[in-house]
């Protein structure tokens, strides 16, 4: 499968910053002088930043893909130098992607005595560096920012004059949420509930995040509004293969036009190597329960 994903041209970069705040997963910084891809990991491949950048330097190119391998970014992250390496890590670190962050340091310590910068140097920064507060990067810029966020489930009141009450507990475990947006290789799909539903699911299921999206990794699609289906297709394809994930739980409403994301879901367990069964779950548009069955993939 071919993966789209952010070019840099150091050669042309002014290191301006215009595309910056535009990089919705965060994965683009201004490192020495230069923009830096940190994080190909939660590139989403979009390319919002092509067109804030001046001077042209940015550009999507296509690759294989192939599980991430943290070693082989460390490889090139080492070249970048000392200040890329800790916020390559550090985005990591961020991120919840610890096995990642784990793996990078250890090939710190193996390498150490090859790299031109201090090693441990960056180690102890590493360790001594205090993540970001999730909810204080969720807005960047005045606009909505997509970066993968991992966070645990909890109970909110609501804080509204003349109201005094509190809400139910949110089971959403993860940012974002939309397919277009998701990372397939996010440490949060890794071994993983997955569900998969319609838009509209949500608003028309009152007991949707307690009976439903409860210990689940989430992704929602639209299949008449959104566009690039194929895009939902290699995700949902990539998602089975290298995220060794247990269920794949499909929520649609009765409507005719929802059945779209039945047939995406199809089609990427059938391109998948690995095979697995769909828990397919039908609403109706007063929010009862049409249908819910399993249907049986074939291992061909």
């Amino acid at each position: 499968m071919i993966r789209e994903i952010v070019k840099i041209d150091e050669d042309i970069c002014n290191g301006c910053g215009d595309c910056i705040p535009n990089c919705h997963e965060g994965a683009l910084q201004i490192i020495d002088g230069k923009a830096r891809l940190i994080n190909d990991l939660l590139c989403d491949g979009l390319g919002a930043c092509i067109g804030y950048c001046p001077m042209g330097a940015i550009s999507i190119e296509k690759r294989e893909t192939e599980p991430y391998n943290e070693t082989k970014v460390m490889e090139i992250m080492v070249e970048k130098g000392k200040n890329t390496v800790i916020a390559h890590l550090q985005h990591l670190k961020d991120h919840d992607e610890i096995a990642f962050m784990q793996e990078g340091i250890q090939y710190l310590k193996k390498h150490a005595k090859n790299l031109l910068f201090d090693a441990y140097e960056v180690i102890q920064s590493i360790h001594n560096y205090k993540k970001n507060t999730p909810a204080t990067n969720l807005v960047k810029n005045n606009c909505v920012n997509n970066e993968s966020i991992q966070f645990a489930a909890e109970k909110m009141s609501v804080n509204i004059p003349h109201i005094n009450q509190t809400s139910g507990q949110s089971q959403l475990r993860h940012w974002p949420i939309q397919l277009h947006l998701i990372n397939p290789q996010a440490q949060h799909f890794q071994n993983a509930d997955i569900l998969i539903a319609a838009d509209c699911v949500a608003f028309s299921l009152g007991n949707f995040h307690d009976t439903y999206l409860k210990g689940k990794s989430l992704a929602i699609a639209c299949p008449k509004l959104d566009s690039n289906i194929d895009v939902y297709i290699h995700k949902l394809t990539e998602i089975i293969d290298y995220a060794n994930i247990h269920t794949l739980t499909a929520m649609i409403m009765e409507v005719p036009c929802c059945k779209g994301l039945l047939q995406i879901v199809r089609k990427a367990v059938a391109q998948a190597q690995k095979k697995i069964p769909i828990h397919l779950i039908v609403i109706g548009i007063k929010g009862n329960i049409i249908d819910e069955k399993w249907i049986e993939t074939s291992s061909s």
